[in-house]
């Protein structure tokens, strides 16, 4: 790809199609979804960068971005030792079921009072009634490091928009995210070749209403359903897995008992002087992945309870950066149900 470009050369979006076909399929699931896109999202705008810069000589077709999970495999060195930890799984490090004895010492940690505030606040909340057509949307402000230079790289607070599709079946096509002015497609997920199915990466309202509200049996299930990836805690993964699902539109019932679940997490903590993207503090709920070197906290509003965004820090110096770097974070501004990708909330239809 470096060097002048010549008639017989493929163009650059041929290129990025052809490695997207020979890279094997990711893991089912090492990211957080929603920072999992948002970080591609990074790392397709550095590519497109370069490619911009190698084909000046050459007259460009329409700007076409790759699906973000596509460069999975490609940039694993950049996100190593961050939030994927690489994508080797170890599935065998299985914690106790949650209605074990260590289930009942995880209820005595002193943030599950807080968490149990948090889960009657989210469980007394009204929730819309969401159509099988429509599509989730959340708007937030985020804040993330670029890390594809080999250090990272504290980008400028921009917004970030997601519609996501609510169809119960598999979906060629989930939604749209609108990243800083810019609109891409959501596609199938790599391997989905039927469509991606409702679940962790596509959380649909009634694939949220179908987990289980029992916070033991919901905890089991968010374990069984998040493989270890290579140096990264177990407890970490599920952590994030239930922080990423937080902005979503979902059932009083389901945020309630993921409340009540994460409080049950080993090395869950209060974090006092938390803080979203746009500098809101609140209430902070913190696990630190002391294996990976990575702290993230959840932060909620101090009057009603209301989640209002995360932040990932580095807690020890790493190659690319020092303890204390900003890895990301999100201030959330809108949760909503809209009836088609691209409309903004309390729009009239078209």
């Amino acid at each position: 790809m470096n060097g002048r470009p010549n008639p017989a050369s493929p163009e650059p979006s041929d290129e990025r199609d052809e490695i997207a076909r020979l890279l094997p399929a990711p893991a089912d699931w090492d990211l957080p979804h929603g920072r999992h896109l948002r970080h591609k999202d990074l790392l397709m705008r550095h590519i497109d960068r370069d490619q911009a810069t190698t084909s000046t000589a050459a007259a460009r077709p329409g700007r076409r971005r790759l699906r973000p999970v596509l460069l999975a495999p490609v940039t694993a060195l950049a996100l190593a030792g961050i939030v994927t930890a690489g994508i080797a799984l170890n599935d065998g490090d299985r914690k106790p079921a949650a209605g074990t004895s260590s289930d009942a010492a995880a209820d005595m940690q002193p943030v599950s009072a807080l968490l149990g505030q948090i889960s009657d606040a989210a469980g007394k909340r009204d929730t819309p009634t969401v159509r099988d057509d429509q599509f989730s949307y959340v708007m937030e402000k985020v804040r993330e490091a670029d890390l594809s230079s080999g250090k990272a790289v504290v980008g400028p607070l921009h917004d970030y928009e997601l519609w996501l599709s609510q169809d119960p079946d598999p979906v060629q096509k989930q939604g749209l995210i609108r990243s800083d002015g810019e609109t891409m497609p959501l596609n199938p997920e790599f391997g989905d070749t039927n469509g991606t199915p409702a679940g962790f990466s596509r959380p649909t309202y009634q694939w949220l209403a179908s987990l289980p509200t029992d916070p033991g049996q919901l905890l089991d299930h968010l374990y069984a359903k998040a493989p270890q990836a290579e140096n990264r805690e177990r407890e970490q993964a599920v952590f994030e897995q239930i922080g990423d699902l937080l902005d979503q539109v979902m059932p009083a019932r389901t945020a309630a008992a993921l409340y009540r679940a994460a409080a049950k997490i080993p090395g869950v903590t209060e974090a006092p002087r938390a803080e979203d993207a746009l500098g809101r503090q609140g209430l902070g709920i913190a696990r630190n992945d002391t294996k990976n070197g990575v702290v993230t906290e959840w932060v909620f509003n101090k009057q009603d309870l209301a989640y209002l965004g995360h932040t990932t820090r580095l807690t020890k110096d790493t190659p690319y950066a020092e303890a204390g770097t900003l890895l990301d974070s999100s201030a959330l501004l809108k949760s909503a149900v809209v009836d088609k990708p691209g409309q903004l909330p309390d729009t009239e239809k078209e």
